[in-house]
């Protein structure tokens, strides 16, 4: 695994002003450089995109499908709207991981339930810009690429387990 896709959903360009007392004051330029600045510590190569456009953010899901090992999405009020984007994240066959800078279980009603939870492999919620980096260590320990500076059961969690055991089938892993 060595090719990250990030993407953001709508009024993500308005990190830093809008609504501090819920998503803080760091902007997504900050995001950006941040995730960027872990990549290259990881060996990664990442691409970072933000749209308010639901059609633009399908093609660049689809776009993944060749582009990209993991994606990592942010899809912002598409969470809670959008089918489209549901459809496409189906396609992805590299893991899926849905960021949210709030704790959207803690939000209003509206805030509250992800559409396209059901599509991805996890959900990291209400770590602030900080849940990028953590979505970004958990696609390398899906894959069995994290740090040896790590401890082993950190990198052996249930999700690289499951991936040897998929991979060896001598091997049974619960």
């Amino acid at each position: 695994m060595k090719r990250l896709m990030i993407l953001n959903g709508p009024n993500l360009n308005l990190l830093g002003v809008r609504e501090p007392h819920i998503y803080g004051t760091t902007t997504l330029a900050q995001v950006k450089e941040s995730c960027e600045q872990n990549a290259k510590r990881l060996g990664l190569t990442v691409s970072f995109h933000q749209s308010n456009h639901e059609g633009e953010l399908v093609d660049l899901i689809q776009s993944a499908r060749t582009d990209a090992d993991a994606l990592i999405i942010n899809p912002a009020a598409y969470s809670f709207t959008s089918i489209a984007m549901y459809d496409a994240l189906k396609t992805f066959e590299g893991p899926i991981f849905e960021v949210h800078i709030s704790n959207i279980h803690a939000r209003d009603e509206l805030h509250r339930h992800s559409k396209l939870s059901a599509a991805v492999k996890a959900v990291i919620a209400g770590l602030g810009p900080y849940g990028y980096i953590v979505a970004m260590q958990a696609a390398l320990q899906g894959a069995g690429k994290l740090p040896a500076t790590l401890p082993a059961a950190m990198r052996t969690g249930p999700i690289a387990r499951r991936r040897l055991a998929l991979s060896d089938p001598a091997r049974h892993v619960c």
